[in-house]
């Protein structure tokens, strides 16, 4: 592994073991597949990873005024992986979409008559999409791995390609940018790969979700504020959505095989619930009097974060369903 400019690039293989030691508190449950366009294969030298990766990172920030970089990670023709923003943050990738998400972007352009990917690049996202759903406990399916072309990009509803989409992550990415292409083309080289994967279970399981509702919270060695904050994993920060194995003295334990614990006063708990409507209406409060502002299909998950007279909020901005439509 190299790291340059706060970015870090290493092999699929060095990348499995890399997501697999690191302490990541956010819960992801969507892993978000994109193509860069620009930059394509023209511009890739074969070694000038960090001066694209951090090209991207000035373009998101001074042009697009984002805080930083927008995917988590790049993955190069030569199936190098170089990591961009911190993964305890959401991405900036698919507007309305970004919550509990975790985007890659794959350096080239991926439409028909564009760059045709290396074999390379198309075993590592391979890989990697597979390793992420190992550490994030998905089953690979077309909810849980979205491409970019799937949603409006003014309103971020969920259209399947159906109107002012981007073509992302390219009309010939893995055969095809439809749901359809995905389920036939994509996902079963995933799941292929996923059973590949060597997993154990420690017995731990989780007894609730909770959001974050303070700027930082510090992850700490035991179930006190005396006992010193860990130095290999990141604050969790506002808004993200932690698995709690353990509860002592209103202290939770948030890794399966760590003892890294954070304050419960800090936090709120939420329910992982699921859509069980084919269309689910997403309005700005909880009735049929409130605007509506989008809608989310049949099995993508949520996280209730208020419930208030048959309704649900499932944002901790203003996002309410109706709760006859939602399954634990």
């Amino acid at each position: 592994m190299e790291t340059k400019y706060g970015f870090t690039k290493m092999d699929s293989k060095e990348f499995a073991s890399y997501i697999d030691k690191l302490k990541v508190a956010r819960t992801v449950i969507v892993i978000q597949q994109h193509h860069t366009y620009i930059p394509s294969y023209i511009h890739f030298k074969g070694n000038n990873h960090f001066e694209l990766q951090r090209g991207m990172k000035n373009t998101h920030v001074n042009l697009n005024g984002w805080a930083d970089i927008g995917q988590h990670i790049s993955i190069f023709p030569d199936g190098s992986v170089v990591t961009g923003r911190s993964f305890e943050k959401s991405p900036a990738c698919i507007h309305g979409n970004n919550a509990n998400a975790f985007c890659i972007e794959s350096i080239g352009n991926f439409d028909k008559g564009g760059n045709v990917m290396t074999k390379e690049q198309k075993d590592a996202i391979i890989a990697v999409t597979a390793n992420l759903c190992k550490k994030f406990n998905l089953i690979p399916d077309t909810n849980r791995i979205v491409y970019h072309h799937w949603f409006n990009l003014a309103t971020g509803v969920r259209n399947n390609g159906s109107g002012n989409n981007k073509s992302c992550p390219g009309t010939n990415f893995f055969e095809g940018n439809k749901v359809e292409d995905c389920r036939k083309y994509f996902i079963p080289l995933v799941s292929s790969h996923l059973k590949k994967l060597v997993t154990t279970n420690d017995g731990n399981k989780i007894l609730k979700y909770v959001s974050v509702n303070s700027d930082t919270l510090n992850v700490r060695s035991g179930p006190s504020s005396s006992s010193s904050i860990v130095k290999d994993r990141d604050a969790a920060l506002f808004g993200a959505i932690l698995r709690i194995y353990e509860e002592k003295n209103k202290w939770y334990r948030i890794s399966s095989s760590s003892q890294h614990w954070v304050s419960s006063f800090y936090t709120k708990e939420v329910q992982r619930s699921l859509v069980n409507a084919d269309v689910l209406n997403v309005r700005l409060g909880p009735g049929t009097s409130f605007p509506k502002i989008s809608s989310i299909k049949r099995g993508i998950e949520v996280f209730i974060y208020k419930q208030e007279n048959g309704w649900s909020k499932i944002s901790i901005d203003e996002k309410w369903v109706k709760d006859s439509y939602l399954s634990s």
